[in-house]
């Protein structure tokens, strides 16, 4: 998809999503949004674009690790029941209850009786949100296994990226084909008239942001809400005594961004700045030398910071 074709389209789905948001609140729904599919198909991303706009007091995002020793003992939904919404919020599963029917059924990380009763439960618990009055989305992100390797092959050679591969993502690799026929037996059990799932391509994860975006506004029954901003105000004009304490006496962040300006080729001198402000503020932390502290804070930043 062409970026300027995709940033357009996006913006404008952003903005729809500000909107929906301020319906949710006004009405006091209550949204739930799953996010599964294969690893490295495109959920996080998809997520960062739904979310980027949002008001984060009233839409969460809920990635839950592997339960502790505690919630071992508890009902397998119980800590996902905990982080539904209230009324006015959007709750976005980064992966949720489906666990149990992908990695753990896969993994052996569960029983074949646990892995049973799940798949007798998860449709009546959904049926139960849905009843209630809960709007639940769940979306299924699909990718072939040659662009998963390449995104994975990515992530690797990114050191900003390399967090998001573990050793379990790259089981994905080996055991394609259990996870297949997890992910079809699951649909079998857990696609309902009530819940259904909505696959997403996800081959181009440009296209499949817009597609899973339109999709879920047009999925929400909200309206425009009527907001209005509220007015600035003019600033007073000053009568109080106050005077504003000598700079000298704050600590400022040295202005390491002017040596980009000089050398904006690279970062070097801004990061040896960094390192020298860093070795500066712990002397001034330790007091062992008060004058040095003293020289941080009338530097170059103090003086010319606002």
């Amino acid at each position: 998809m062409r970026k300027a074709a995709y940033e357009k389209e996006l913006r404008r789905l952003q903005a729809e999503l500000v909107e929906m948001q301020q319906w949710v609140r006004e009405t006091g729904a209550r949204v739930v949004v799953i996010m599964e599919g294969r690893d490295a198909a495109g959920k996080g991303s998809a997520i960062k674009r739904i979310t980027q706009y949002l008001n984060p007091r009233y839409c969460r995002v809920e990635a839950l690790p592997a339960p502790n020793s505690r919630e071992q003992g508890q009902w397998y939904f119980q800590r996902y029941i905990e982080k539904l919404p209230t009324a006015g919020e959007i709750v976005i599963f980064d992966r949720s209850w489906y666990n149990r029917a992908g990695v753990e059924r896969v993994m052996g990380f569960c029983t074949s009786q646990e892995y049973r009763r799940f798949l007798h439960q998860a449709p009546i618990v959904e049926r139960l949100l849905v009843e209630d009055g809960i709007l639940l989305r769940k979306y299924w992100f699909s990718v072939s296994d040659e662009e998963q390797i390449r995104r994975f092959t990515s992530r690797r050679d990114d050191p900003l990226r390399q967090w998001k591969l573990s050793p379990m993502d790259l089981q994905s690799i080996t055991r394609w084909e259990d996870y297949s026929r997890a992910k079809d037996e699951m649909f079998v059990h857990t696609d309902t008239p009530s819940a259904p799932w909505f696959t997403v391509e996800s081959e181009d994860k440009k296209r499949s942001r817009i597609n899973v975006i339109t999709h879920l506004l047009a999925s929400i029954p909200w309206e425009r809400v009527e907001h209005t901003p509220p007015e600035i105000p003019e600033r007073p004009e000053e009568t109080s005594t106050y005077q504003r304490p000598p700079r000298t006496d704050f600590r400022y962040v040295p202005d390491v961004a002017a040596a980009l300006e000089k050398h904006p080729s690279g970062g070097g001198t801004a990061g040896t700045k960094s390192a020298e402000a860093g070795k500066g503020a712990k002397a001034g932390r330790n007091g062992k030398n008060a004058k040095a502290g003293k020289s941080g804070k009338n530097g170059k930043a103090g003086k010319n910071g606002k």
